[in-house]
C-alpha cells in the first residue's frame, strides 16, 4: 500500500483524548492531528518522537492531518493507524502473500454474523466453503522481539473471538484471526496477558476450538506499508 501523497514529517508533542495528537512540523508550525488508534499506544507515543502524517483535502474534516507512523528507538518505524490494517490484509490476500488465505473466489468486507451482532472484517468464500476473518492491528512490543496484543483492555476483541468460535458450528467453515503487525522489529506475537488476561484466556479457548491465528509483519516507510512475512503466534 503506497500512500497517496508523501507523508509529512513532524515531532510529537503529546497524544491525548485518544484521538488527538499535538505535533510540530519541521518548519515550526504547530498543529493538532487525528490519532486513528483507540489503544494505549504502548511504547509508541513518547513526546519528542519523530512522526509522519498524511494530509486530507476534505474541507469537512476538522483535522486535516492524520498520524500514520512513529519512529521508536531501537525498533524503527511503527504504523499506528488501525484504519489501514484491513486494507493491508486484503491487499496481502489478493496478492498471494498470505498463503493460508489463498484459493477463495470472493472476499466481502464487513459481513454481519454471530450471535452478538458482530461484523466480520472479511468473509472469504468458494462454493459452499466460507472463512470468517477478523483482523487486529498490532503496534505494542516488549524485549526479545515479542509483539503484544492488545495494548489495552479489549472487550470488543474478546467478543470477536467468541463470534469466531461460534461460526465453526456450521460445516465447511473456517474462522481465522489475523494479526496485522505494523512493525518489522518483532519475531512473534503473544497475547498481552498482563494487560487483558480475559483476552488471553479467550484466545487460548478459541485456538483449542479450532480458530486459526496467524500473524504477518509489515515493512514500512514514509512512502508506503505492506505485509511481507509471516511470524508465529505464541500462546505459552
Amino acid at each position: 500500500m503506497r500512500f497517496r501523497e508523501p507523508l509529512v514529517a513532524a515531532t510529537l508533542v503529546k497524544r491525548y483524548k485518544r484521538f488527538l495528537a499535538d505535533v510540530t512540523l519541521d518548519d515550526g508550525t504547530s498543529l493538532t492531528a487525528h490519532c486513528p488508534n483507540t489503544g494505549s499506544l504502548l511504547g509508541c507515543h513518547a513526546p519528542g518522537a519523530r512522526v509522519w502524517l498524511s494530509r486530507s483535502d476534505n474541507p469537512k474534516r476538522k483535522y486535516a492531518y492524520t498520524w500514520e507512523l512513529v519512529e521508536v528507538p531501537g525498533a524503527g518505524l511503527v504504523g499506528i493507524n488501525t484504519g489501514r490494517s484491513n486494507a493491508l490484509v486484503r491487499e496481502a490476500i489478493e496478492s498471494g502473500v498470505i498463503d493460508e488465505l489463498t484459493g477463495y473466489d470472493a472476499i466481502r468486507p464487513e459481513v454481519r454474523y454471530g450471535e452478538e451482532g458482530s461484523r466480520a472484517d472479511f468473509l472469504l468464500s468458494k462454493g459452499a466453503s466460507a472463512c470468517y476473518l477478523e483482523v487486529k492491528n498490532v503496534t505494542a512490543a516488549v524485549e526479545d522481539g515479542i509483539a503484544l496484543f492488545p495494548d489495552a483492555i479489549s472487550t470488543r476483541g474478546t467478543r470477536h473471538l467468541r463470534e469466531l468460535m461460534g461460526s465453526l458450528r456450521v460445516a465447511d467453515r473456517r474462522a481465522v484471526l489475523c494479526f496485522c503487525v505494523q512493525r518489522s522489529d518483532v519475531s512473534e506475537v503473544r497475547p498481552a496477558d498482563r494487560i487483558d488476561p480475559r483476552y488471553g484466556d479467550t484466545l487460548r479457548e478459541a485456538l483449542a476450538a479450532g480458530v486459526e491465528a496467524i500473524a504477518y509483519r509489515a515493512t514500512l516507510s514514509p512512502q508506503g506499508v505492506a505485509l511481507a512475512e509471516r511470524i508465529p503466534v505464541v500462546c505459552p
